[in-house]
């Protein structure tokens, strides 16, 4: 595999030589939210092409990024998690879509890639340490044909299929109506009065989830 390096000590640039090519860093996106076997990689970012994918892989497996192991649930199915090393990027790449959410969307931007499981980790990741307070909670969602679930204790972290422990709430709803809901433009009870947004579990909780997860003005979350 041939590799662009810029041959330079500077830290920048010998970080750039691992997460500088192009889709790295929606690599390391997708596995912000769990572990993703290659397929499902591929399956999520398809216009990569399988060689590259590969080949970013082999590069973040070198360079200590991510580590290739077996499922606990399925010992015989190996997939890419972040390591402890990995991990260090999340709040630069939760910082970084900050960044990005304040560029104007090009026109080449495809408003079908959007994605309630991305939208639900910057939020997660965003939420002040004293909304986030409370007891801990898990929420399911369905939103489309997406499931993931976001977990309250110690903070607020979205992870990407079911939850792993019966969930305190289940949400089933479509994309359009679970951005409204993070946006405050619609409130939760009307959501299910309306019949766009179904529950089961707690009712309780449905207005604590979408405290945590609503997208706030930067001084909120200072």
């Amino acid at each position: 595999m041939s590799k662009r390096m810029y041959g330079q000590v500077c830290p920048i640039a010998r970080s750039l030589d691992v997460l500088g090519e192009r889709w790295t860093l929606l690599i390391v996106r997708e596995l912000l939210l769990g572990p993703r076997r290659f397929k499902e990689l591929l399956a999520l970012l398809p216009a990569m092409g399988t060689n590259r994918l590969a080949e970013r892989l082999q590069l973040l497996e070198r360079s200590g990024v991510v580590v290739r192991r077996a499922l606990p649930a399925a010992p015989d199915v190996r997939a890419y998690e972040l390591t402890a090393y990995g991990e260090r990027l999340r709040p630069l790449l939760i910082e970084l879509a900050t960044w990005g959410s304040e560029l104007p969307l090009d026109d080449e931007v495809d408003p079908g890639t959007a994605r309630a499981e991305l939208i639900a980790l910057y939020l997660a990741e965003h939420c002040p340490p004293d909304v986030a307070a409370g007891p801990p909670a898990t929420y399911q969602f369905q939103v489309g044909d997406e499931v993931f679930h976001v977990r309250a204790d110690n903070g607020v972290h979205t992870r990407s299929g079911p939850a792993p422990v019966p969930a305190d709430l289940v949400v089933t709803c479509d994309l359009a109506t679970f951005d409204a809901l993070t946006r405050g433009t619609l409130d939760p009870a009307e959501a299910v009065a309306s019949g766009a947004l179904t529950t089961t579990g707690d009712p309780a909780a449905l207005t604590r989830v979408f405290g945590l997860l609503r997208h706030r003005v930067p001084a909120e979350t200072a």
